[in-house]
């Protein structure tokens, strides 16, 4: 049975897929530049999504060693040329917490 999906609606939480850490790579500088520091590893493990004017993703992201933090990424619709934004962030992240 397919998954209905509401607009405006969160998604149940996904394995990240090679299209969500291509996203996340793209935010990577923005989210550096607001933590004043660097992640060698910055690899996306869940996330969610919202369907809104273009999408918005919550995803959970390992910074290496215990280190986890949740992005929220927001991606317009592609006919506005416009480009992904880091919207908001969560450091102090565990492997179990569940990314909202």
């Amino acid at each position: 049975m397919a998954t209905k999906v509401i607009t405006g609606g969160l998604s149940e939480t996904k394995p990240a897929t090679p299209e969500i850490q291509k996203i996340v790579d793209e935010v990577k500088p923005q989210f550096e530049e607001k933590t004043k520091e660097k992640y060698d590893c910055f690899h996306a493990v869940t996330f969610r999504s919202q369907t809104v004017a273009g999408a918005m993703y919550y995803v959970k992201v390992h910074l290496g060693n215990d280190r986890y933090a949740h992005l929220k990424i927001y991606e317009p619709l592609p006919h506005t040329n416009e480009p992904v934004e880091l919207s908001d962030y969560q450091i102090g992240k565990s492997k179990d917490d569940e990314v909202n």
